[in-house]
């Protein structure tokens, strides 16, 4: 199916805001299981300021939070796609400078070193399109992710030694989370990237931050490792806003790759509460948003 550069722009430009607005169900459901299972007064009266945010603002057609963060779509192609590689990538950056500009959303974006924003949410690199493939469907699905700096921020990458084993990966998570304190407006996501190069094992963590709520890691090894990680993390005291409490994360997520037998690299990428994400399939039925 030919798949006009036209339509994917218009997606993309809902994508951002869509995202912007709604939170997904399932971070939602983690709100409601990290309430009902939270022991500190103070942690639940925090915890329901975030949910009586969160059903304001959708209620109001607002943002969820001021910082419309760095823009990333991750698309996939399915099988039997026609479309022009290069124009699809400007498809998207077009539609996110028009989501900037006609909502009109606040741009974060700036030069690196000049600091100078354009106002368009774009910039060298940005906003950030990752591309791959799947053989299960036929068509094209748009993920847009905007990632806020306070989570973004939060960002660790180490060259473990591969002698000291999963303990070392344990033990580098929770220091990680204790580092970033309240900093990354939790309860968070906490995504672990274990194995590959240094780059793609950053790029794993952030695939596992951003991952819902009720996905698990598809090696069984990495899965045990989520589930030991998400109650250890948990016990840590940190609680919402970092205020104290059980409730510093909804889950930790863990993504695997093979490495070097003389490596074991481990990255950690956090997402705030205000996890969000919207999505689009576009395929012979037309388009189909979900979150």
């Amino acid at each position: 199916m030919r798949i006009e550069p036209a339509l994917i722009e218009e997606v993309a430009k809902d994508l951002y805001i869509r995202a912007l607005k709604i939170l997904p169900d399932d971070v939602k459901r983690g709100f409601a299981s990290l309430a009902q299972g939270e022991t500190m007064a103070k942690a639940r009266e925090v915890l329901g300021s975030m949910i009586q945010n969160i059903a304001v603002a959708e209620a109001t057609d607002n943002l969820l939070c001021q910082d419309t963060g760095i823009p990333i779509y991750n698309v996939t192609l399915g099988r039997d796609v026609d479309i022009d590689g290069p124009a699809l990538k400007a498809a998207i950056r077009r539609g996110c400078e028009r989501a900037t500009r006609e909502h009109p959303l606040r741009s974060s974006i700036v030069h690196p070193l000049t600091r100078r924003n354009e106002q368009t949410s774009c910039g060298i690199g940005v906003p950030v399109i990752d591309i791959d493939y799947a053989a299960d469907f036929e068509g094209l699905r748009i993920e847009m992710i905007p990632k806020g700096s306070g989570s973004e921020n939060n960002s660790w990458l180490k060259m473990a030694v591969p002698a000291e084993g999963v303990d070392a990966i344990k033990a580098f998570v929770i220091d990680c989370v204790l580092d970033a304190g309240g900093r990354t407006c939790p309860p968070t996501i906490v995504g672990v990237g274990v194995g590959g190069t240094a780059d793609l094992c950053v790029h794993l963590a952030k695939l596992a931050a951003t991952r819902p709520l009720d996905s698990h890691c598809e090696d069984p090894d990495g899965a045990r490792l989520e589930t030991e990680l998400s109650t250890a993390v948990n016990m840590l005291g940190v609680g919402p806003q970092g205020l104290g409490g059980d409730s510093t994360a909804f889950a930790v997520h863990v993504e695997l790759a093979a490495t070097h037998i003389t490596m074991n690299p481990v990255a950690v990428n956090m997402q705030c509460h205000s996890a969000r994400r919207a999505s689009a399939t576009i395929d012979s039925a037309g388009v189909r948003y979900a979150f």
